[in-house]
């Protein structure tokens, strides 16, 4: 494992495409070049590309999900929001031993914006974890409406912004290219 003279804060935010596309980028980059990548998946159950391009770069590569595969949050009942709450605090309990161990070069939260806007981390929880980075780490956060403390704190800031989108057309998820 490569070691870091300095690693950042990053954070990729925004209502645009291509918050997770950057990160998956940045990982690809850093296990080619020999750095250890684990990113932590929130939110995310179903199959997705990246799950198989991180297998063709392992042991530099690893995605880690912590959920089990179900619907968008908006569309759970109450004991499904209070099981996912559970596996998003053992994600989050991972992620604190990875930064207290210095288990990785990079440290990816994929999508812990929209676990802390869906109520399941709270802002004390993610600034926590900031707090434990070590110096010689990256750690990248993404997801829409990073909070402005979060903002403040982090080294890089990209707001990927929405200007048009498919979508508006009614072209739906593609496997590949959204997935």
């Amino acid at each position: 494992m490569h070691k870091l003279k300095k690693g950042f804060l990053q954070v990729y935010t925004g209502n645009g495409k291509g918050k997770t596309t950057a990160a998956v980028g940045l990982a690809v980059r850093a296990a080619g070049d020999g750095y250890k990548v684990i990113m932590v998946q929130f939110l995310k159950g179903g199959s997705t590309g990246e799950l198989n391009s991180a297998k063709l770069l392992e042991p530099n590569f690893a995605i880690m999900r912590f959920e089990k595969p179900r619907g968008f949050f908006w569309t759970l009942k109450e004991e499904e929001k209070l099981e996912l709450k559970r596996e998003i605090q053992e994600a989050y309990e991972f992620c604190i031993s990875t930064l207290k161990e210095e288990g990785c070069d990079i440290l990816i939260l994929d999508e812990v914006m929209g676990a802390l806007s869906n109520k399941l981390l709270c802002i004390e929880q993610i600034q926590e974890l900031i707090s434990l980075k070590p110096d010689n780490m990256e750690l990248v956060l993404t997801g829409r409406n990073a909070p402005q403390s979060i903002i403040d704190k982090a080294d890089l800031v990209t707001e990927m912004k929405q200007i048009k989108h498919y979508f508006e057309q009614g072209i739906s998820s593609r496997e590949g290219i959204e997935y």
